[in-house]
């Protein structure tokens, strides 16, 4: 796994608020792919749960256990790049 763990909520509530959009911007700024989740550097890896159990928020990812709820998928890559950036700033 990488160092920053990211889960795309694919259950039905988030299904159903477009989270494949969010999954498929997350995988595409990182260059991933359903069978490459983890990139070269070891920083990123994106994996789908089956549900987060926060529907309220739907759509919903997590990151290093932190739950971010009402994903659109520029705020998805928006987060991936602040984490990017302070990743460089190390």
């Amino acid at each position: 796994l990488g160092e920053h763990v990211i889960e795309v909520c694919r259950g039905t509530a988030c299904h159903v608020k477009q989270s494949i959009p969010i999954l498929e911007a997350i995988r595409k700024r990182l260059s991933l792919d359903e069978k490459r989740r983890t990139t070269p550097d070891m920083l990123f890896t994106v994996e789908t749960v089956s549900c987060l159990g926060a529907c309220g928020l739907a759509p919903v990812i997590v990151i290093n256990d932190e739950v971010h709820g009402q994903m659109t998928p520029p705020s998805a890559v928006a987060l991936i790049d602040a984490l990017a950036a302070k990743e460089a700033a190390k």
